[in-house]
């Protein structure tokens, strides 16, 4: 799957259909500290799941208001594909919230509310309730698109991490968490050409990656750690640390635990982010296609819900 299989005649370089897996999670058993021994890193990547549902279902949104401008038969199936499997994202996500984090008595409504605002009220289609110019409805669309572009390579960048960091396996982290980060994963490689070869389709242009990937990246960091630290806040174990968005503590541990392979760097992400800059930036290549889908054929969610 690594060949590049570049087609002149279509926007799309997926190299095979998208389809939606059903997945079945079973939250019963996980602890809160579900890698032992790393509160941290625990706390750290269960921020994904308040994180991501408001997110994802925007994409889903925003896709959907793409898909009539779309000129080209293979690319529509690809968005098509990607809107039906971020929804199950969504959907994953948001049950591992009510049924593992909130039924151990982690408050998680005050950190959804503000992604619900930020997706819903300023990055909609009529931004703060106030509808757009009809000549602009469509910039605002491609940037839009541009920064789902700009926040995919960063879901690819950390997917193709969870599928090969065996450091979690080492530790005797639960294993359905670890399927839930590692399915999505997958599937993040899976779909990685999708946002980008739509955001190209539709008018994106070369230069326009600077501010998109300058924007997106710093809110994607802010909004990841500043929910980390309301977990945080709920752990007597960090009492004393304060742990704030705005207190160095927090990016000073990340980067520690970082060290003990728990957790991605902040500098690494940084680092792998350079790519989207580049003239001749190339999602296909960021990663394998077929490593996700090995995955995928054997995530225990998954072959739950099949049988």
């Amino acid at each position: 799957m690594r060949r590049h299989r570049k087609n002149a005649r279509t926007a799309s370089n997926s190299d095979h259909p998208l389809r939606q897996r059903k997945v079945e999670f079973d939250w019963t058993k996980t602890p809160l500290e579900w890698i032992p021994g790393q509160p941290y890193a625990s706390h750290f990547i269960n921020e994904i799941n308040l994180l991501l549902p408001a997110g994802e279902f925007w994409f889903c949104k925003v896709y959907n208001k793409a898909l009539p401008l779309i000129t080209d038969d293979k690319l529509r199936e690809d968005v098509q594909g990607f809107i039906r499997q971020e929804a199950m994202h969504a959907r994953a996500h948001a049950g591992a919230t009510a049924e593992y984090l909130n039924a151990h008595g982690i408050e998680t409504e005050s950190n959804t509310r503000r992604e619900d605002w930020m997706f819903e009220t300023l990055l909609c289609d009529a931004p703060f309730g106030r509808p757009l110019p009809r000549w602009a409805e469509r910039q605002w669309l491609v940037f839009r698109l541009g920064i789902i572009a700009a926040i995919e390579h960063m879901t690819c960048v950390l997917g193709k991490y969870a599928l090969e960091n065996r450091t979690w396996d080492q530790a005797g982290a639960d294993p359905t968490l670890l399927d839930l980060v590692r399915w999505h994963g997958a599937e993040e490689v899976e779909h990685r050409c999708v946002a980008f070869d739509l955001y190209r389709h539709l008018g994106g242009r070369y230069p326009s990656r600077y501010y998109l990937a300058l924007i997106s990246m710093p809110m994607i960091f802010g909004l990841w750690v500043h929910g980390a630290a309301h977990l945080m806040k709920q752990d007597p174990r960090f009492k004393d640390q304060r742990p704030s968005v705005l207190r160095p503590w927090i990016w000073r541990e990340w980067i520690r635990v970082a060290r003990s392979g728990h957790l991605p760097s902040p500098l690494w992400l940084a680092r792998q982010e350079l790519p989207f800059f580049l003239p001749w930036y190339d999602p296909f290549r960021e990663a394998d296609t077929q490593q996700a889908l090995n995955y995928l054929e054997q995530s225990p969610a998954a072959l739950r819900a099949a049988a």
